[in-house]
């Protein structure tokens, strides 16, 4: 019963052992499914799972038909368009990251967000090249096909090695998205919980300082070779910096130029955004406006700038991937097909909590694997969604994927009609605008200070992943940082919070006994929590928590008194000691024998619970023993254990934690464990947990059932007029005195106990 007075409450109740609350409570056997009973449901079939399915897999289906056209169709029209010319920057742009020619960066624009109209889930990302996966491709591009090391840098030479980079990139592409679909088909979207958002930062950050090295080489318009090996960002910036005498000065002065006038308006664009109906369009004018320069300066005949040069129009015939490349580049692709499912995730999750609607893990695995699987069929790279282009889709006012389609019609126009305007645009002028648009991922270094603060393991999860990634390289980076988080999850439940509560405030509350003043501590009750799952990494751990928290080794002063007992035996057979009624009584000078004497080579029965029943007069342990015996002191009578966050028990952790039990037990310490979460009980009889020595009447429903549980019983012992009250309680309601005999200091109160024991929980006072 529950009595709200004021903002107080007061429950009156039984103190509730396990055992006690099942027997007055009726537990309901609920049949649990298995294995097999999931996997009977999972592939049931009926006409209403095929309907759910097939609007699951083709999500346009479900939205299209509510679109409001009058209400958004303006707006995504104004977002398409200008998502779209950043498509086309950006493309072209990443395309250098991946070593191809950049006009395959259109491909790579164009086709998944095709796809992702289709059959993705969210309505404001903008699905297209990505400068971390394009560096991902990149790598593996060059690894499998190096610069021509001779020299030899003839057209023809040229155009084979670039006709194989685009069909290295197109066949690392075709895999990542042949994983990426098996991952959903399988419903293994929530792989991306693995990735942690500080992992995602320090790679991200990485990943930015490796365009930024990968980009110098078009700034300084130097031949720098590729090095996709651990270390290779060193080597790449030692080989820039031993040809710096090289560099061709008007690619490096349009470079910064373009570089500055990106950082200073993008600025703008942020500190006014709330003032600007529209972000600048910098990157688009920033082109048109180069594109101009070069064409009529003649900057490539004048100065030897290079430029982007002839753009195919229209689209080349899809194509096979190359078996071999496929082979080699396994790895790749999976460190591709997570990293670009995560990124695209953790933006689309952005923006659904923002706007309201919810999206799929398991479907946008799907649409990402199939467009990247028809992107690389047509000789595009790999597509995720960059950051500041869906910022774009979404701050212009973009609402579905309207406006992402309408991108990728601005982008079919470029591939098949006016792709010849960018031809004499410096490949300079894309490596700024890729630079760029690098500031947001730059800018997480701000988060290690922050991290720092808040969770000194998050924080060194994102400094080991930034410093793995840039050392090792993206693909080995990735690994090892995935690798390192999990080591951290085991070192945090290998090495749990465990504390030593108290009562606070005198009510039920039980609480860190260091983190309060007013508290209660039950003379000769330790109240230990540990606030980890128990299993066969920590089970040690929490074992010597345990003897630091009570402050001795249950075992240690088992083995000391069952040595103690033998001496005793020794000296009453040899007599040396008299029995009296006051106690023992040595009568002989005392001859001190070595442990290994006691011992006998009988060790084994040292950790044998004590036995007396032989002596005639029972020891007590806390009294005064006869000279040259000594045993160490127990302050203690009773230990709780607070399970209540104890999550689960393995069976290597049950048989050590059943073995430390029964030490206490066996120096007549009781045990109490309370809070166990539904199914313990259930467990530790399945696995024998409980025998003559280990019980299941120790399980109790909370901390203070058990403490009041303890203070009753030890009141029962200590006085007569208790126990005859006790022997009454199942007939009558009674009045009963608790005098204050020592075990805690309380005054002596009037404590009403209702028929079977019960008790108010929460007001008995323990002053």
């Amino acid at each position: 019963m529950v009595e709200p007075v004021g903002n107080h409450y007061i429950v009156a109740r039984p103190v509730y052992s396990e055992n006690l609350f099942n027997e007055e409570h009726e537990k309901l056997h609920r049949y649990h499914k298995t294995f097999w009973d999931h996997l009977k449901i999972y592939f049931r079939c009926s006409p209403q799972r095929v309907k759910k399915s097939a609007l699951g897999l083709f999500p346009i289906v479900s939205w299209l038909p509510a679109y409001r056209f009058k209400e958004w169709i303006l707006s995504d029209i104004v977002s398409g368009i200008n998502t779209g010319l950043v498509a086309v920057l950006q493309g072209l742009a990443f395309a250098l990251l991946v070593n191809v020619p950049p006009g395959y960066g259109l491909y790579a624009a164009f086709f998944p967000a095709l796809v992702y109209f289709i059959f993705g889930t969210s309505r404001h990302i903008s699905v297209g090249p990505f400068p971390v996966l394009s560096l991902m491709v990149g790598g593996a591009v060059i690894r499998l096909v190096p610069d021509d090391s001779a020299g030899n840098s003839t057209s023809t030479n040229i155009s084979a090695i670039n006709e194989e980079r685009v069909m290295v990139a197109a066949s690392v592409t075709f895999l990542s998205g042949v994983f990426q679909l098996l991952l959903g088909i399988l419903q293994f979207g929530f792989i991306v919980i693995y990735l942690s958002q500080s992992l995602i930062s320090g790679f991200t950050t990485a990943a930015a300082i490796h365009v930024v090295v990968s980009q110098l080489k078009f700034m300084f318009q130097l031949p720098v070779p590729g090095f996709n090996k651990p270390f290779g960002i060193i080597y790449t910036l030692e080989s820039v910096f031993s040809q710096i005498t090289k560099t061709n000065i008007a690619d490096l002065v349009t470079s910064l130029l373009v570089l500055l006038i990106v950082f200073v308006v993008k600025e703008m664009n942020d500190r006014y955004k709330a003032k600007l109906p529209t972000p600048i369009p910098i990157e688009l004018l920033v082109t048109v406006l180069a594109a101009l320069v070069s064409y009529f300066a003649d900057l490539k005949e004048k100065f030897g700038v290079a430029v982007v040069g002839q753009l195919e129009e229209g689209f080349q015939a899809p194509v096979a991937p190359d078996a071999g490349v496929l082979e080699k580049c396994i790895g790749d692709s999976i460190s591709i097909a997570i990293v670009g499912f995560a990124v695209a995730f953790s933006v689309a999750k952005v923006y659904s909590i923002k706007h309201d609607y919810p999206i799929d893990g398991n479907q946008e695995l799907i649409a990402f694997g199939l467009g990247n699987i028809v992107g690389g069929s047509f000789k595009g790279f790999a597509s995720s969604t960059a950051l500041s282009r869906s910022g774009v889709q979404e701050s212009t006012g973009g609402k579905t994927q309207i406006a992402g389609i309408i991108s990728a019609f601005i982008v079919l126009i470029v591939i098949l009609a006016i792709g010849f305007l960018l031809e004499p645009l410096q490949k300079s002028v894309l490596a700024s605008l890729a630079l760029g648009n690098l500031k947001g991922m730059l800018m997480q270094f701000k988060e290690v200070s922050v991290l720092w603060r808040k969770d000194k393991y998050d924080c060194v999860i994102w400094v080991v992943t930034f410093l793995a990634a840039v050392l090792l390289g993206l693909d080995i980076g990735l690994a090892t940082a995935v690798a390192f988080q999990l080591l951290t999850v085991v070192i945090r439940s290998q090495i749990p919070s465990c504390s030593v509560l108290a009562n606070v405030g005198r009510s039920n509350i039980y609480r860190n006994r260091k983190d309060y003043t007013d508290i209660y501590e039950p003379e000769g009750v330790k109240i230990f929590r540990c606030s980890s799952p128990i299993f066969f990494a920590n089970i040690e751990f929490f074992r010597e928590k345990l003897v630091t928290a009570v402050g001795f080794d249950p075992l240690r002063v088992l083995r000391k008194r069952n040595k103690a007992l033998r001496k005793i035996r020794k000296m009453l057979k040899n007599g040396e000691l008299q029995v009296t009624p006051k106690g023992l009584i040595c009568t002989a000078e005392h001859t001190y024998e070595s442990d290994e004497e006691l011992d006998n080579n009988r060790i084994e029965e040292l950790d044998q619970p004590t036995n007396m029943t032989d002596l005639p007069i029972q020891i007590n342990w806390a009294a005064d023993l006869p000279p040259g015996i000594t045993v160490p002191r127990v302050d203690i009578h009773s230990i709780v254990l607070d399970f209540s966050a104890v999550s689960f028990l393995d069976f290597s952790a049950m048989r050590i934690l059943q073995k430390t039990l029964k030490e206490f037990v066996r120096i007549d310490i009781d045990i109490y464990i309370a809070g166990a979460h539904e199914g313990f009980l259930d467990k530790l009889e399945r696995c024998a947990f409980f025998d003559e020595e280990i019980k299941s009447s120790m399980f109790f429903l909370t901390i203070h059932d058990a403490v009041l549980h303890i203070l009753l019983k030890k009141d029962i012992a200590s006085s007569p007029k208790l126990k005859l009250a006790e022997e009454k309680a199942s007939s009558n309601n009674y009045y009963v005195e608790i005098p204050s005999n020592g075990l805690r200091s309380r005054e002596v109160t009037k404590t009403e106990l209702p028929k079977g024991n019960a008790i108010d929980v929460t007001s008995l006072d323990l002053n």
